[in-house]
């Protein structure tokens, strides 16, 4: 079977997106929330976090999950198109 593609899709597009804006908006640097994730119990660096803000790294189903804890949103809200308030 060959690997999979890495190539991330729309959905992980918008996902990253709406990651960077919410954690602008919350006034939160990214190694505060990938401090906060990781306190959640999903550890997380602040490299990674910027890899998956810049989509340089898949933000998985349960990075999402986390995330959108820490950010304290549904998981929902990251998926959908980002808008700046």
């Amino acid at each position: 079977m060959p690997p999979r593609s890495l190539e991330i899709g729309l959905a992980g597009i918008q996902a990253a997106r709406s990651i960077e804006i919410l954690r602008t908006e919350s006034g939160l640097s990214q190694r505060q929330l990938a401090g906060r994730v990781t306190a959640l119990g999903h550890p997380m660096s602040n490299t990674m976090l910027s890899r998956i803000e810049r989509i340089q790294r898949r933000c998985d189903v349960d990075d999402l999950v986390v995330i959108a804890e820490a950010l304290l949103v549904s998981p929902l809200v990251l998926l959908q198109r980002p808008t700046v308030r």
